[in-house]
């Protein structure tokens, strides 16, 4: 019997708690397969497609730092995403050994913030790569009416505020935060290794909600500061967990244990 296997690439990894995810689902579904952390350099992308292409075992791969972008030249993409979000986090291998690339991030990012209505607020944006493109496209169908998307590259921040149709603002990092009703930290800032965002909170409102995709730690000092604040935070596993849930079906064909979450959040916070 063939033993199905995923994993998840990225350069570094070992931070990775998408193991710990799907074999928890795994085990709980009793499906024989197996899901790793595997370090992929950006030069070894297309040498590493090309081997798990031949491999059909192999049912895809989750895509974090730095290659949601990078992959979308290796794989083949039949949702446009390149033209929507224009980054990929999720590849499997087709029945005929095509690889596709497709997007859950945007879906995962959404989904701890689908209980309350958008149209019309403002959202301030931190960072402008694959992770942010998930979250303006998610922001972009939501209804709101402001985005200020704050990053080293002014002009990159700009261009993506065009891309996807967005009205706002783009500013250098250092920049003061407007009085936003959703802030999100979609850059490495904060996560371990990393710098930590240096951002003052004052000026949001008390209604605000700090939603942070960093997960390593999963207590950032963003979040810290948020909740100091006494203001609604929303950290890296909520997305991490919701993105994964969309991936794990693909690859595995079966809808994960979702009523299990809180001992899954538990698990990854031990």
């Amino acid at each position: 019997m063939t033993i199905l296997r995923a994993e998840v690439i990225g350069d570094p990894i070992a931070h990775s708690k998408s193991p710990l995810i799907h074999r928890f689902w795994l085990d709980a579904l009793g499906i024989d397969g197996s899901y790793d952390a595997c370090r992929v350099s950006a030069d070894d992308l297309a040498g590493y497609f090309a081997r798990c292409r031949d491999l059909p075992e192999w049912r895809g791969c989750n895509v974090t730092i730095p290659h949601k972008e990078a992959v979308l030249a290796h794989v083949e993409d039949r949702g446009d995403v390149r033209s929507s979000i224009g980054a990929m986090n999720t590849i499997f291998r087709d029945e005929d050994g095509t690889l596709v690339g497709t997007n859950t991030d945007a879906a995962g990012f959404y989904g701890p913030l689908s209980g309350s209505a958008w149209t019309g607020a403002h959202a301030a944006v931190v960072g402008a790569g694959g992770g942010a493109r998930a979250v303006l496209f998610a922001l972009s169908r939501m209804g709101f009416d402001r985005v200020t998307l704050l990053n080293r590259n002014v002009l990159k921040a700009g261009a993506l505020l065009g891309h996807f149709g967005l009205k706002g603002d783009a500013l250098p990092l250092d920049a003061p935060l407007p009085a936003a009703d959703l802030l999100v930290n979609a850059s490495p800032l904060g996560m371990q290794g990393q710098p930590p965002l240096d951002v003052d909170l004052d000026d949001l409102p008390d209604d605000a909600v700090v939603y942070d995709l960093v997960y390593a730690p999963i207590e950032t000092p963003l979040l810290a500061q948020a909740r100091a604040r006494d203001l609604a935070a929303v950290d890296g596993l909520e997305m991490l967990i919701g993105q994964a849930a969309a991936a794990f079906a693909i690859f595995f064909g079966a809808e994960p244990p979702r009523d299990r979450d809180a001992e899954l959040r538990e698990l990854l916070t031990a």
